[in-house]
């Protein structure tokens, strides 16, 4: 007998609803990771150590408590002021009008 080299037509690649989902699920998490490592970018670039930190000029009845606050409201007030305290190499709270006090950056 002969054999002959007649092949058959496959059918092309068609995906269920599964593998659908499948794939949109591994698209959403595609860009979530580039939109992360965009933003993350654009963070650090604003952290640049060349850019001046941010200051403030302390008026009569402000403590460090409401400064901190001010300025880093989203933050916890303890870490906002004691890094406040390290950067303007305070001892204590006390601030004296006209002070100037560099910030932390946000």
């Amino acid at each position: 007998m002969v054999a002959h080299g007649v092949r058959r037509a496959e059918p092309p690649l068609r995906l269920t609803r599964r593998g659908r989902v499948v794939v949109l699920v591994l698209f959403a998490a595609l860009a979530s990771v580039a939109s992360a490592v965009l933003f993350t970018t654009a963070s650090r670039a604003s952290d640049d150590p060349s850019t001046p930190l941010p200051a403030i000029t302390v008026r009569s009845g402000d403590t460090l408590w409401d400064i901190a606050a001010g300025v880093a409201p989203r933050r916890d007030a303890w870490s906002a002021v004691d890094e406040i305290r390290r950067l303007n190499h305070l001892g204590s709270g006390d601030l004296q009008p006209g002070q100037v006090l560099l910030l932390p950056r946000s």
